[in-house]
């Protein structure tokens, strides 16, 4: 049996996977825009997204972000995939892998979908 991790810890692991993920920048922007509406949620996130399912050893960061960029295209979550466009390349992902994952996704999720995916990945692009 493992020894399971505190609420704490999880949160902990979560901030630093996160910050490696997303960069300080953004999580530290993310931080400051905390209310107590939206103060859970974070705290949430930061536990389980980033602390139980980014932190475990099953799949590398590279496929995760395959994984993450294929399911907001599929869902239309345009905001979230901006921001995971530019974690999978800081997770190692080339421009060119990521047009292949948009291009394949525009089998599975339709080509409406990976549309916007392109035009929001161009943007993204052009800031880098």
């Amino acid at each position: 049996m493992t020894d399971r991790l505190s609420d704490q810890e999880r949160f902990d692991q979560g901030m630093v996977v996160r910050r490696e993920v997303l960069s300080d920048a953004h999580v530290d922007a993310a931080n400051a825009k905390i209310t107590d509406l939206t103060a859970d949620f974070q705290d949430f996130i930061t536990r389980t997204a980033w602390g139980d399912v980014w932190s475990r050893p099953g799949l590398d960061r590279r496929s995760r972000s395959v994984a993450v960029i294929t399911s907001l295209i599929a869902h239309g979550h345009h905001e979230e995939l901006a921001m995971h466009l530019r974690a999978g390349l800081r997770n190692g992902l080339t421009v060119d892998e990521i047009k292949e994952v948009i291009l394949q996704s525009a089998i599975y999720s339709g080509v409406p979908a990976a549309n916007t995916a392109f035009r929001i990945a161009q943007q993204v692009f052009a800031e880098s």
